[in-house]
């Protein structure tokens, strides 16, 4: 069975994929889910100081300290950009590597270079009217497409702004990163802000998935996700 590390997006922690974990487990798979510095239970580490380079370590802490082989890493979200530069810190403890509805750059790429004009510039303006100048206030759930009251209620509960500056850090993007085996799962019910992502998967020959679901899978689509993930991790 594989080994998963699961790295979440922006303004929330490992909490959220916790309708995941046991369906992965209970197909035999080790699944790790750390949380990045500055949200989730490690809001109190949250400073202007937190950059992309820290949520990479904080990846790479998790693979080095649990010892895990052949490391299946998936990013949902801004966790597209963690992953890359993990996988080019160190790709030789990886296997493969997942991209949800993700950012997915090109070497010396910043997430906000990624986004829509649109939508990078809301993000300025949130940052700049409501975040200090520093941190990204939290989105509305329905722009991601959670729209059930219970859901809405509980991730409106956890989630907690992010440190801006992850959005604005370019991250590396070694030959021996893009040489892993990859793949792309957009989540197709929503505005699809992940388009342009998943075409660049399809050019670089990646094979591309859709789940019919909101930008959040892992909380509205959790079993239709971990048997995607078991398919793709039985591929590999």
């Amino acid at each position: 069975m594989a080994t998963f590390v699961l790295v979440h997006g922006a303004w929330q922690g490992g909490w959220t994929w916790d309708r995941v974990l046991p369906l992965l487990r209970a197909r035999g798979h080790e699944v790790h889910a750390p949380t990045l510095t500055g949200v989730g239970d490690r809001a109190h580490l949250l400073s202007p100081q937190v950059s992309l380079d820290t949520h990479v370590q904080d990846v790479l802490s998790t693979i080095r300290n649990q010892r895990l082989p052949e490391v299946i890493l998936v990013g949902h979200s801004y966790g597209g950009q963690v992953i890359t530069g993990a996988a080019s810190a160190l790709p030789s403890a990886l296997s493969r590597l997942v991209y949800l509805d993700a950012f997915l750059p090109d070497d010396g790429e910043c997430a906000t270079e990624q986004q829509p004009e649109s939508i990078a510039h809301h993000y300025r303006e949130s940052v700049e009217e409501r975040g200090f100048g520093w941190v990204i206030p939290t989105r509305k759930l329905d722009v991601l497409g959670v729209t059930e009251p219970a859901d809405v209620e509980w991730l409106t509960s956890l989630m907690v702004p992010h440190p801006y500056r992850t959005f604005n850090d370019p991250v590396r993007v070694s030959a021996d990163a893009l040489a892993l085996p990859s793949a792309f799962i957009e989540c197709v019910d929503w505005m699809r802000v992940f388009q342009s992502a998943r075409e660049r998967a399809q050019r670089r020959g990646w094979p591309v998935y859709e789940l019919h679901t909101g930008h959040q899978a892992m909380t509205t689509a959790p079993r239709e996700l971990a048997d995607l993930l078991d398919q793709i991790a039985t591929e590999g």
